[in-house]
């Protein structure tokens, strides 16, 4: 019977062990990770800028400092922002759910008493909102962690933008794949974080945006709660902007409001909906193109992860996770054959 080499025994047992010290320390970092994530995207977006700045003349800490403190005020007070109205209107949005199924049940008994039979008394108005109150806490909860993820991102983000040959050659030594693969990386990497960060982002306050125009002009109430609604569905593939427009125009129509609320779902699908096509297009000219499931399933995964950043940064993980496996098989996956 062959023995095992005792290379190869040492060489299982110190895999095993970066693998026990890997999830232990990722077990620790998880309810942090969006700091990480985050320092990632900002390095990825103002690096271009470092780079200016530093042609310039400005010294590395102060060209870094200030980079910093523009991100801080023109990202991080806007998204902390949305995320707290978020968080002081989950009572609102339990009431407008509420407002929208009786309007729903409403419309439905005259369809009811049309063709004869009843569809309105299987809708539990109880369960549906405590359902939409349950996920929009997960959707804004976590304040304690992101202050300390907050103060991790801004930690890294310092050292990354003004150690940037360092850390290059940080992940030359320890990263255990070749310099080709690793250009690969940084250079895809790159691309998904800005299609992740800039173009999903972008195409949902648009859309929100124009949604809002016709909210507005037609008269729903709380027209910028809808606002925010529509732009966080406009970030979910195959649920998209309906979300807020069908139900707006449902409060319509139960106002008594008829005209308003069909030319609202006109307005809705017609204008919003050509606007999403030709803002997308006008998106991926500049950005790489994320695929509607990576989009959907890294909503599924982020959300409860990271809160309402989870909506950009768990496409990214799946994104970047989907990276890593392409790059393996680069890198293994023709010696594995030859095996």
């Amino acid at each position: 019977m062959d023995r095992l080499k005792p290379s190869l025994v040492r060489q299982i047992f110190v895999l095993l062990l970066i693998l026990f010290l890997t999830v232990l320390i990722f077990k620790e970092i998880l309810p942090y990770l969006s700091g990480v994530l985050g320092a990632v995207t900002l390095y990825v977006i103002l690096k271009r800028w470092m780079k200016a700045l530093l042609n310039r003349g400005w010294k590395a800490p102060l060209a870094a400092t200030l980079l910093m403190t523009l991100s801080f005020v023109g990202i991080l007070i806007p998204v902390s922002t949305i995320a707290f109205m978020l968080t002081s209107k989950i009572g609102k949005a339990v009431a407008n759910s509420e407002r929208v199924l009786r309007a729903l049940k409403k419309q439905m008994l005259v369809t009811e008493e049309y063709l004869g039979f009843e569809i309105s008394s299987a809708i539990d108005t109880s369960s549906i909102t405590n359902w939409v109150s349950a996920n929009l806490q997960n959707l804004a909860g976590g304040t304690f962690n992101a202050f300390i993820a907050i103060g991790i991102m801004y930690f890294m983000l310092y050292y990354m933008l003004t150690n940037r040959q360092s850390m290059r050659e940080s992940m030359i030594t320890y990263i255990p794949l070749g310099k080709d693969n690793l250009r690969i990386i940084g250079e895809e990497s790159n691309e998904l974080v800005k299609s992740n960060a800039l173009g999903i982002p972008l195409v949902a306050i648009v859309q929100g945006v124009i949604a809002l125009i016709g909210f507005l002009i037609f008269g729903v109430p709380d027209p910028f709660f809808w606002f925010v609604i529509t732009a966080i569905g406009s970030m979910i593939p195959f649920i998209g902007t309906a979300i807020g427009i069908i139900p707006a125009s449902i409060l319509l129509f139960a106002q008594g409001s008829d005209w308003e609320g069909v030319a609202l779902l006109i307005y809705g699908f017609v204008v919003v909906g050509s606007t999403d096509n030709i803002i997308r297009l006008y998106v991926l000219e500049r950005l790489a193109s994320v695929h509607p499931l990576i989009t959907l399933f890294g909503v599924i995964i982020g959300v409860p992860l990271f809160g309402f950043i989870g909506l950009i940064f768990g496409p990214l993980l799946i994104s970047l996770f989907l990276l890593i496996l392409k790059i393996y098989k680069k890198e293994y996956g023709n010696a594995h054959h030859r095996l």
